[in-house]
């Protein structure tokens, strides 16, 4: 199992991919608990961590606000940031490289809540929108996946999940649902009928205990059997 460190590794690989050089992720156990009790990981300028925790920034980022109440990703850029206060939150950040961005909500089923921002110092046309537009749903995938892989480091006292064992077609097939194929185009990839296809998801989603293919994805990214670093295969 990935322990903090190389977890953090990996999610700061993956945004480098995707075109974010700096990534936050934090979580607290419930929407109500103090943001500074939080698990965060983040490449962000140290500098900036300090002075956004020490002046109790996420109270007053728009960002946090929005993923409280929401669902839905907030892409951000310098309209966001209405208002005197969050203006100059915004113009600060601005100096450690932090002009744009997308930051996902993440709501547990257990009521957990926290967010995964992604920021870059690209600037806000045309270019950076469709970017954005272009990864989102890359990003939702490893909002899950950081959500599902996560979670053991807050509840460091829980037993460890024991691993079912997939096939080697069970695998494969896996990994071509995590790069968003179809059963129909998984059939022809792999050289079999799609029946069998459904077959073999059929199994993984048995072995998960979960009821649909995305669900399998995840909990098989959180229990390290394929990563999204293998989707662009």
């Amino acid at each position: 199992m990935q322990d903090p460190g190389t977890w953090s590794q990996l999610l700061f690989g993956l945004a480098r991919q995707l075109g974010f050089d700096q990534v936050l992720y934090g979580m607290v156990g419930s929407r109500h608990a103090q943001f500074e009790r939080a698990f965060l990981r983040s490449n962000y300028s140290s500098a900036w961590r300090e002075r956004y925790d020490a002046e109790r920034l996420a109270y007053v980022d728009p960002t946090v606000g929005h993923c409280l109440s929401s669902t839905l990703p907030i892409v951000w850029e310098p309209d966001t940031f209405g208002g005197k206060e969050r203006r100059a939150l915004y113009e600060e950040a601005c100096a450690y490289g932090i002009r744009t961005g997308v930051t996902l909500p993440v709501h547990g089923p257990n009521g957990e809540f926290g967010v995964l921002s992604f920021a870059s110092d690209a600037p806000a046309n045309q270019d950076f929108k469709r970017s954005i537009i272009d990864v989102m749903p890359t990003l939702t995938l490893v909002r899950d996946y950081a959500f599902a892989s996560a979670s053991r480091f807050m509840n460091d006292g829980a037993g460890h999940e024991l691993v079912p064992r997939l096939t080697r077609r069970e695998l494969e097939v896996l990994n071509w649902v995590m790069a968003g194929k179809s059963s129909w185009e998984i059939s022809k990839i792999t050289n079999c009928s799609e029946a069998t296809v459904n077959f073999h998801l059929a199994n993984v989603r048995q072995k998960f205990n979960v009821n649909t293919r995305q669900q399998a994805v995840v909990k098989a990214i959180a229990l390290g059997l394929i990563s999204p670093e293998d989707r662009h295969r």
